[in-house]
């Protein structure tokens, strides 16, 4: 067992290095160019597709564009909003923030093209039901159908570690530390909740999330704001020292700026999941008219998700580092973030992180089961659908009751190891996404689309 730890440990160090983020930020850096800018472009009318009041038409899709994103933002909105930021805090020193802030900026031109792609390449199953994402749009747009098993297989098997048992493990943990309760006692009760959702489809999926998902990222950034406008005179010098510390790379590991970027870059894509392909697996499911529409909703889930929600924790992260003689302690992760919100708030701040923790991990869970899903009934069939499920929701309550070391391993790796075959299909589909890109601002033009 230590072998296959040490192995894997390497594997997972070698898929998350330096060659993986470059590709990653790199992908996002190309499609920013060959689309001219187009997130930035496009932003305000991205905005207005999620939120705006749209004219009653008979689109394709299983489910509406707002849930869809919901439906992404349950899976991509979790612990790395609130541990992930921590950790590349503490390794990469206040300065990894603004590198977050830069892989988001970038990664916004990758969840559009794969927006793009998912909705041009989705087909119906049986049931009626939209399927799409990376193993569709490397299936049929480059023809290459092993490529395609190959991310499907990757999908698969994260869905179990990353969606499902570690998610459920830090909340168990969680719930243990704050209120004493026994992690078999939380693994029942959230298994519960979370078959209750999961066994509905993504119909049942979408509904939870539009409602978990809005009311989780409000609360938390509500807390953090709170902190925020109650400490202003923090706010100008934290500001100050992460775009300072960016490019000195103080209170980094060694002092070094590598550091802030590496882990900057890594907790960022970490959390917002732009490039792993993912995301576009829900937006396949989308009810739209055009496939640029759901690129620039998909696009969205990126701003909102470190734009907002991490911007919120490495702020105060970075306040309570000024505020305590800058130094972190000897904490990390979601202690350290628990740490700094119960010090800026004190009495609530510490319970907005844990109540975070909570509802992000288990809408996490609910995402993730419908990516395991769409993926397991790719390589084997839409008879494994019930199968899936159960085993999913069994996983859920292991996860509670185990040791997970190995198994955030295993998550971290094949979580990794999905991005490669979906940032090739961006890559070399980049001009499919150009040419839909510039169709639908024809077609707005002549009025054909509103």
């Amino acid at each position: 067992m230590q072998e296959l730890q040490s192995i894997m440990e390497t594997l997972s160090g070698w898929v998350w290095g330096p060659y993986m983020l470059v590709l990653i930020v790199g992908t996002g850096v190309f499609l920013t160019f060959r689309l001219l800018f187009w997130q930035f472009r496009m932003l305000p009318l991205a905005f207005k597709q999620v939120f705006g009041k749209h004219p009653n038409t008979q689109d394709s899709g299983d489910i509406s564009q707002f849930a869809s994103l919901m439906t992404a933002l349950s899976a991509t909105i979790g612990t790395g909003n609130i541990a992930g930021v921590a950790t590349a805090c503490v390794l990469g020193g206040p300065g990894a923030v603004f590198w977050m802030w830069m892989t988001a900026l970038f990664g916004m031109a990758t969840k559009y093209g794969e927006g793009v792609l998912a909705v041009k390449y989705r087909v119906k199953n049986d049931k009626g039901e939209m399927s799409g994402g990376p193993m569709y749009y490397i299936e049929r747009g480059l023809k290459w159908k092993w490529l395609a098993l190959i991310f499907a297989l990757f999908g698969t098997l994260a869905s179990f570690g990353i969606g499902s048992s570690v998610q459920s493990n830090t909340v168990a943990l969680a719930v243990e530390n704050s209120l004493g309760l026994e992690t078999w006692v939380t693994g029942l009760i959230i298994t519960a909740f979370s078959a209750l959702v999961i066994l509905g489809g993504i119909k049942t999926i979408s509904k939870a999330s539009s409602v978990i998902v809005p009311v989780m990222a409000v609360g938390y950034v509500a807390g953090g704001l709170i902190i925020i406008f109650n400490n202003l005179e923090l706010v100008g010098p934290a500001l100050k020292m992460i775009f300072t510390y960016a490019f000195t790379g103080e209170a980094a590991v060694g002092g070094a700026i590598g550091a802030a970027i590496r882990y900057g870059v890594a907790r960022g894509v970490f959390s917002n999941e732009a490039g792993m392909g993912s995301a576009p697996i829900a937006a396949a499911a989308a009810k739209t008219d055009h496939p640029a529409r759901q690129g620039l909703v998909s696009m969205t889930g990126t701003f909102i998700d470190t734009i907002i929600v991490c911007s919120i924790t490495g702020i105060v992260l970075v306040m309570a580092y000024i505020s305590a003689d800058n130094s972190f302690g000897d904490q990390t992760g979601a202690v350290l973030t628990i740490t700094a919100f119960d010090k800026l708030l004190p009495g609530i701040g510490g319970w907005v992180v844990t109540f975070g923790i909570i509802f992000f991990a288990y809408s996490t869970i609910l995402g993730w089961s419908y990516y395991g899903e769409k993926c397991c009934t790719y390589l084997l069939g839409e008879k494994f659908v019930l199968p899936y499920r159960l085993i999913y929701i069994a996983s859920v309550f292991v996860g509670c009751i185990a040791t997970l070391d190995l198994v955030w391993l295993f998550a971290d790796t094949f979580n990794g190891l999905m991005a490669v075959p979906n940032l090739i299909a961006l890559l070399l589909l980049s001009g499919v996404i150009a040419k839909e890109s510039k169709d639908f601002i024809a077609r707005r033009k002549s009025g054909e689309l509103y």
